[in-house]
C-alpha cells in the first residue's frame, strides 16, 4: 500500500512539474508573439506629422557621419535612405519605441570606426546572449526612457552593411541627434598625450607633468566623452620630492570609470598606476581593485586601458 501511495505522488508531482512547464513554455511563446505585434506601423499611430525639412544641425550630423564613415569603413557600412516618420505624440509612442530598439531581431553597432576590425553589425540577438544580451537590452530601453520625450522626432535611417539592408530608428530633435542604434552604438575613439615643464628657474622646487587621454567622438565628430590620468613630479636637480596623480572618465550616454594611485613618490623618478574605461550603454564596466585594472564586458564600443607611467625629471 505504502509502494501505491509512494507511486500516485510521484506521479502528480510529475504532472505538475509538466503542467508548470507547459505554461513556461506557453508564456514565452505568448511573450514572443506579443513583441511580434509590435511593430513600425504601430509606432507611426503614435506620431503625428513633422516638418520634412530636417534641422540644419541633424542634416549636418548625418552629412558628416556619412563622410567619416566613408573615409574609415569606405563601402562596408552606408547610409543609402532617410524618411522623416513624425513626432513622438504619446507615452505609447515612447514605450513601443524602448520595444522597437531593443528587440532581438534589431539592428545595431560596435566598435570604433577608425579601427575597422573593431566594427560588428548585425541583429542584437545574435551578437549577444543571455546575461549580455538582457544587460544591452536594459541599456537601449534606459536610453530611451532617460533621453526621449514627447514631441521627439522620430525617422528611419536605410543602411547596407556588406551588401545586405537594414533600418534603423533615429531620434533627434532640433539641437541634434539623441540616438540611434548605429549612430549612437559606434564611436571614434583617438587617443592623445602631453608633457609640461615649469620654467620657472628661480624655484627651487621645479615640476613637471604628464597627461594622457583617450577621447571618444561622435560618428559626426564631435566630442562624446573622455578618461584619462595626469601625473605630476616636484624636484629638485636629479631628485624628485614628490608626486600625485589625477584621474577622470567621462561619456554621454554610456559608461565611465577612472582610478588611479601613486606607486613611487620620491627618488630617482614618480610613478602612477591608472585604470581607465568608456563605453557605450549597452555594455558594463567594472573596477577590480586587488590587481586595480578596469574591464568591459558584455556588447558596445569600449576602450579599456591599465598600466603604469614613470616620470622622471
Amino acid at each position: 500500500m505504502k509502494k501505491l501511495t509512494t507511486f500516485f505522488k510521484l506521479f502528480a508531482l510529475a504532472m505538475v512539474l509538466s503542467l508548470t512547464s507547459c505554461q513556461n513554455e506557453t508564456t514565452e511563446v505568448l511573450q514572443e508573439n506579443t513583441a511580434k505585434k509590435e511593430s513600425l506601423s504601430d509606432l507611426k499611430k503614435e506620431l503625428s506629422p513633422s516638418s520634412q525639412t530636417l534641422a540644419s544641425t541633424v542634416q549636418v550630423q548625418l552629412e558628416d557621419s556619412k563622410k567619416n564613415l566613408e573615409q574609415y569603413l569606405k563601402t562596408d557600412l552606408q547610409i543609402t535612405g532617410i524618411t522623416v516618420l513624425g513626432k513622438l505624440s504619446t507615452e505609447k509612442g515612447i514605450a513601443i519605441s524602448k520595444n522597437l530598439i531593443s528587440g532581438k531581431e534589431t539592428y545595431i553597432a560596435s566598435g570604433n570606426i577608425v579601427d575597422p576590425n573593431s566594427v560588428k553589425v548585425g541583429k542584437i540577438g545574435n551578437l549577444t546572449s543571455g546575461e549580455d544580451l538582457s544587460a544591452a537590452q536594459n541599456g537601449l530601453t534606459d536610453v530611451i526612457a532617460q533621453e526621449v520625450k514627447i514631441n521627439t522626432d522620430v525617422l528611419e535611417i536605410t543602411w547596407v552593411h556588406k551588401g545586405e539592408q537594414f533600418t534603423s530608428l533615429c531620434f533627434y530633435n532640433k539641437d541634434g541627434i539623441i540616438w540611434d542604434n548605429i549612430l549612437g552604438g559606434l564611436v571614434m575613439m583617438e587617443r592623445g598625450s602631453q608633457v609640461e615643464t615649469s620654467n620657472n628657474n628661480q624655484a627651487k622646487v621645479l615640476s613637471k607633468w604628464f597627461k594622457e587621454w583617450w577621447t571618444a567622438k561622435w560618428l559626426w565628430g564631435s566630442k562624446r566623452g573622455e578618461a584619462g590620468y595626469k601625473i605630476t613630479i616636484y624636484y629638485n636637480g636629479s631628485t624628485v620630492s614628490n608626486a600625485d596623480v589625477s584621474d577622470w572618465g567621462n561619456i554621454s550616454l554610456g559608461k565611465a570609470k577612472s582610478e588611479s594611485k601613486i606607486l613611487k613618490k620620491t627618488g630617482a623618478y614618480g610613478q602612477c598606476r591608472y585604470a581607465l574605461g568608456l563605453c557605450t550603454p549597452t555594455g558594463s564596466l567594472s573596477f577590480n581593485s586587488s590587481n586595480f585594472t578596469v574591464s568591459f564586458s558584455g556588447l558596445g564600443s569600449n576602450i579599456v586601458s591599465n598600466g603604469t607611467k614613470s616620470l622622471y625629471p
